[in-house]
């Protein structure tokens, strides 16, 4: 039976491609759980219209977060206070949620904390690098450096 994808779904496609599979998978799990509808004609209208749409949403999307992009990239430096002992090394260490703090504070732009990847780990004071996982498109590099407080 062929199918048109609703949603991703791992082994079998992404969202919007049209599969083959066989009619029970379809009829008993894919269709009820509305990850999937069949492939008709009509369906095929819907979904060409429903790519319409969400390819224009996607490029307002992609716009913003090149804007909060540059806007982060063009800010500097970021400064975290962490409490430190005397030879440099921080109590704890440093997480994604303080970045995303900082990044709020100091550049006003709300970034959610599991979008933030960290290279390594932050244990002692120092300059280090996060990945900004913004869009598919956008993954911009922000640099912060640890301060003692």
């Amino acid at each position: 039976m062929k199918i048109i994808l609703i949603q991703d779904v791992e082994h079998l496609g992404e969202k919007h491609d049209m599969v083959s599979v066989k009619d029970g998978y379809a009829r008993n799990y894919l269709i009820p759980k509305k990850l999937a509808v069949i492939a008709n004609q009509t369906n095929q209208r819907r979904l060409d219209e429903l790519k319409r749409v969400e390819s224009s949403k996607e490029a307002k999307l992609l716009g913003y977060y090149q804007k909060v992009a540059e806007k982060i990239q063009g800010g500097g430096v970021l400064k975290i206070g962490a409490k430190a002992g005397t030879s440099g090394k921080i109590f704890g260490s440093v997480t994604n949620v303080q970045i995303a703090q900082a990044i709020k504070e100091q550049l006003d732009v709300d970034v959610d904390r599991k979008n933030i990847e960290l290279v390594e780990e932050v244990k002692e004071l120092g300059n280090y690098s996060a990945k900004l996982l913004l869009h598919a498109k956008v993954q911009p590099t922000i640099h912060f450096e640890v301060v003692k407080e």
